[in-house]
């Protein structure tokens, strides 16, 4: 048996880095842990409990601006219009569904 059929196993070798490759590893981990912190904060803004609670706090400030006297009348006029909407939309699709019952 000659040297050249001996195969040395490929644990033995040292793994070859140079500065640039660490550099790229570095920045690549730096990149995950962005990606991460990205991923985390639309699952946050996502979520439906996040979401609803957000609508609820909304919907209580127009209320809130709408009935107090100590708002800026700006505010208070929108939240007039949006509360007035709101109003209009539902008795709209009351309106509707009672004329579908009344078909059938």
């Amino acid at each position: 048996m000659s040297d050249e059929s001996v195969q040395k196993p490929a644990s033995t070798q040292k793994p070859f880095s140079t500065p640039e490759m660490v550099a790229l590893e570095a920045e690549l981990a730096v990149t995950r842990a962005q990606l991460a912190s990205t991923v985390d904060e639309l699952v946050a803004r996502l979520d439906p409990r996040a979401q609803a609670g957000r609508a609820v706090a909304s919907g209580r400030q127009l209320w809130s601006d709408a009935t107090s006297s100590g708002v800026a009348p700006d505010a208070r006029k929108k939240a007039l219009a949006v509360i007035g909407g709101v109003a209009a939309g539902a008795v709209a699709l009351l309106a509707l569904v009672i004329a579908a019952g009344r078909k059938s």
